[in-house]
């Protein structure tokens, strides 16, 4: 069955053509909906999107970034002011995927994927959802797992924390396929420091649970402590706390579990 196209200027009348028709759905890089559509896996009569200029822009303000959800994966590695982000962009497929991958369309990846979007958990982003006529922002971490992602919502742009220092944002991600496979575990960390120690840190996960999550046993643990053996021992001693990961062609989830504290270890002792 052939699938149409359609193409508005602005990101609400797209929002408001995805909410009147069913078989709608939001077209961002294509990467995952195209074949998805191909493969038969997803159904639909059309798809929607959006050329607002916002959509693909990167801004800089104060404290924090502004990346529009349109911006690829090539468009953040080679931007002056993400170098932090580059290595976290350059984990997401090929040149090829990369130069199509979008900032939104990554917090809809399935399992096990979904590497930026664990980025910016732990970067203490907030996302600008636009339903109708009628944008508004909501903490990433609550949009993960709300109906609103599950129904096909637009994101127009993600906000988030610029880290204290580079070196303040850490990122692994643990793959079996060189330089571009499936996760089997991501961890993404922002590690402020005051006074030699810990002030609310945050650490994220994907491929240990069935979206993207927060390691709040983690945080919990690793706040007010130092950076070495003695001060992260309680922080590993929880690492799995909250984790539900599932068996793939990738990895069981009795591996995911046994292998995460080792790469937390080496992630926080650098």
């Amino acid at each position: 069955m052939p699938v149409a196209l359609k193409t508005f200027d602005r990101l609400r009348d797209a929002a408001a053509a995805l909410g009147s028709e069913t078989g709608a759905r939001y077209f961002g890089g294509g990467t995952l909906l195209v074949r998805n559509i191909v493969e038969g896996s997803v159904q639909a009569s059309s798809m929607v999107r959006a050329t607002e200029r916002a959509m693909t822009e990167i801004r800089p303000a104060g404290s924090r970034f502004t990346i529009g959800a349109g911006a690829t994966m090539a468009q953040i590695a080679a931007h002056p002011d993400l170098r932090f982000l580059a290595p976290v962009a350059r984990a997401i497929g090929g040149p090829a995927i990369r130069n199509m991958a979008t900032a939104g369309g990554n917090l809809f990846a399935p399992y096990p994927y979904g590497d930026f979007a664990v980025a910016m958990l732990a970067l203490e982003a907030t996302v600008s959802v636009q339903s109708g006529y009628s944008p508004r922002d909501v903490p990433l971490d609550e949009f993960m797992t709300s109906a609103e992602r599950g129904n096909r919502a637009i994101v127009g742009t993600i906000t988030f924390r610029r880290p204290d220092s580079e070196s303040a944002f850490r990122f692994v991600k643990v793959s079996r396929t060189h330089p571009k496979g499936a996760s089997v575990l991501t961890i993404a960390a922002h590690l402020p420091l005051s006074g030699g120690r810990l002030s609310s840190p945050r650490i994220a996960y994907g491929a240990m649970a069935p979206t993207p999550i927060r390691a709040k046993a983690v945080e919990s643990a690793l706040n007010g402590k130092t950076l070495d053996e003695a001060g992260i021992a309680q922080a590993l001693a929880v690492a799995t706390d909250g984790c539900n990961p599932q068996t793939d062609p990738f990895a069981s989830d009795w591996y995911r579990r046994e292998v995460l504290p080792v790469h937390l270890k080496r992630l926080l002792l650098g």
